[in-house]
């Protein structure tokens, strides 16, 4: 299985330009806790950083910053770090783990936006294939106990 298979495809994005409040709200209006930061390119977004919960509470928040005279460019995690729709989840689950993310923008061949593959997203799935597997095995152990009796 590759992340283009994985992916949520309904992606929750800003534009850098954008006021830090009205961003933080279409985050608590979406139920998220990150929006993925693009720029338009020839009618395409193209993923440019990331803003999460966690940015705003730590750049703004905790030093007492006025929200209000804030931009998404101002606080947003520059360069975003990105998967691409083919790359096998081992290699997304891998660099996740050595950038230490929880969440990357997934991006077609053009490098344009296509889903968000995130921490849970992954968990979810090996945690429904641990559970394939241990399925497996009880079944088997009930098949080698049939046989045998």
């Amino acid at each position: 299985m590759n992340v283009g298979e994985l992916c949520k495809r309904e992606v929750v994005s800003v534009q850098r330009e954008v006021g830090l409040v009205e961003a933080a709200q279409r985050m608590r209006e979406r139920h998220v806790g990150s929006l993925v930061v693009v720029a338009e390119q020839f009618g395409q977004c193209i993923p440019i950083g990331m803003l999460t919960d966690r940015d705003i509470v730590v750049a703004v928040v905790a030093k007492g910053v006025d929200a209000n005279t804030l931009t998404v460019g101002d606080v947003m995690s520059s360069g975003a770090l990105v998967v691409r729709e083919q790359d096998s989840l081992v290699d997304a689950l891998g660099t996740m783990r050595e950038k230490g993310v929880r969440r990357m923008p997934v991006v077609t061949a053009a490098g344009t936006l296509a889903g968000i593959l995130t921490l849970d997203d992954l968990l979810e799935f090996i945690a429904q294939e641990m559970n394939v597997f241990a399925h497996t095995m009880r079944s088997e152990r009930a098949r080698e106990a049939r046989v045998r009796s």
